[in-house]
């Protein structure tokens, strides 16, 4: 499956055709993008419930804002399902799908959810509403990734004292529980993990670290590549000074306590958090999955509720516009058709542009003109939306 690539969704009055027809209207738009820079597709937009001017200045900002908002969460969605999978991108775009259809077969094939978004509904209530869904998806994917971490956090850890050296991993199956005093009222033993090349160190050195050391009481219980495991006697009332000089030499006492059982306890610990981390997987991996559809498929539906208000604001009523959705196979393209279609329709913003010596496009006078959304990088004279998916 291919990636999809950078898209541009542009609306423009029919009138920059003589015969003001739409589809004539999208021939032109078209021959101006060329085709080496990309494809151009008509994009059905309904004519919504338009209220007042001031509404519809302020609807604009709310949407570049829910716009942004949402693009987080699509993202959001995307990291999560990337880190389940591992970076494997063939299972990944595999899962990036929008109501079963690959990306670019939903953009080109877009139409308007009137089941869920009626558009005889005023155009607040459609924001509210998209603003809602927008936010359900995060807390949703946010709380199910959480609690999908924590265990596969949990499990690492328990792993690890499974597999890990001596200084880190359980003792509860290295240690007899002969090797060791317990429940005495005076004397206790320690564990000291003691790295390899300073074995010979500790054993000249840990009877006199601190008082009342038990002489020759050092008893070599396990060791692998890089510590030996050492028991070590000392009266009860110096305990936490030999703990605190052992620390300073740079041997790592270990905190063991007898359990019967202990070590089948711990196997069947990592059984059963293993099992909730495979359960918590295959749940997360089927919400991203599904979080990332649906996140989408807002994430568009503001975008044509960003194009229509634009439209309205920028080329005034009685609507009658064409709009297209432009696909480019990189940045560079993009950034090509782009510049054909502001030397082409320039015209369009009236006074808000003009031309420097050398022929580049400037602005004269922005205040005169709507500004193309809160956010946007630069006014174009025409409604113009880049977007890409990662």
């Amino acid at each position: 499956m291919s990636k999809p690539g950078q898209y541009i969704l542009l609306s423009l009055p029919t009138s920059i055709v003589p015969s003001h027809h739409r589809d004539d209207a999208l021939d032109a738009v078209s021959a101006t993008v060329s085709p080496e820079n990309g494809s151009v597709a008509s994009f059905p937009i309904p004519e919504f419930k338009i209220g007042t001017l001031d509404a519809l200045v302020q609807q604009a900002d709310e949407l570049a804002k829910l716009e942004a908002s949402c693009q987080g969460v699509v993202a959001k969605v995307g990291d999560a399902l990337k880190n389940i999978l591992e970076g494997d991108e063939a299972q990944i775009e595999r899962m990036k799908v929008v109501n079963d259809k690959p990306v670019d077969q939903y953009l080109r094939t877009f139409s308007w959810n009137k089941v869920k978004y009626r558009a005889d509904k005023p155009l607040a209530e459609l924001i509210d509403l998209l603003q809602k869904e927008a936010a359900s998806i995060d807390s949703d994917i946010r709380s199910k990734y959480s609690q999908y971490n924590q265990v596969k956090n949990t499990l690492a850890t328990l792993q690890r004292k499974q597999t890990g050296n001596l200084s880190t991993k359980s003792l509860a199956s290295v240690i007899d529980p002969r090797s060791i005093v317990q429940d005495s009222e005076y004397i206790e033993t320690h564990l000291i993990a003691v790295p390899s090349q300073l074995v010979k160190d500790f054993l000249k050195t840990y009877e006199t670290v601190a008082p009342m050391v038990v002489p020759r009481s050092a008893q070599l219980l396990a060791e692998d590549n890089e510590f030996s495991l050492y028991a070590v006697t000392s009266f009860k009332k110096h305990s936490v000074e030999f703990v605190h000089k052992c620390r300073e030499q740079k041997w790592i006492p270990r905190d063991f306590k007898y359990v019967e059982g202990g070590k089948e306890e711990e196997r069947k610990e990592v059984e059963r958090v293993g099992g909730d981390e495979r359960k918590l997987w295959g749940e997360t991996l089927r919400l991203g999955r599904t979080a990332w559809s649906e996140a989408v498929m807002v994430w568009i539906h503001i975008l044509v509720l960003r194009v229509f208000v634009e439209t309205v604001l920028r080329y005034g009523l009685p609507l009658d516009f064409v709009c297209g959705l432009v696909r480019t196979p990189s940045a560079k393209q993009a950034s090509k058709a782009k510049q054909n279609l502001e030397e082409k329709y320039s015209y369009l913003a009236g006074n808000a542009f003009g031309r420097d010596k050398k022929g580049r496009m400037k602005r004269d006078d922005p205040n005169e003109m709507h500004a193309a959304a809160e956010g946007s990088a630069e006014y174009t004279p025409y409604v113009f939306y880049e977007f890409e998916f990662q």
